[in-house]
């Protein structure tokens, strides 16, 4: 199934590698969510109720994309943002790099 993403979604995907790649207690629960995407097994899981700990418009641009990731079948990687995880891999999980 090849699904598209729109710009609404595109836009929410960045703003939250943008967080993530901050160094904030928002930035870390970003980091976990889009992390959980990208490889769950390795880099761990994402609590539901970190959205109570983020502001707002984070949680509306996480609700955009779990709701895009129910029905696209893909990880980050293959929409082009390797290099932006790697280095949110890198931040807040330093110890898989070992």
């Amino acid at each position: 199934m090849n699904i598209e993403v729109s710009a609404k979604q595109k836009a929410a995907i960045e703003r939250l590698i943008q967080i993530a790649q901050s160094d904030t207690g928002q930035s870390r629960r970003v980091a976990n969510f889009l992390l959980a995407w990208w490889n769950a097994e390795e880099c761990g899981g994402f609590d539901l109720c970190d959205l109570w700990n983020v502001d707002s418009a984070i949680a509306d641009d996480m609700v955009t994309v779990f709701a895009l990731l129910a029905n696209l079948n893909s990880y980050p990687d293959d929409l082009g943002y390797s290099e932006q995880f790697e280095r949110i891999v890198a931040e807040w999980r330093s110890a898989l790099k070992k």
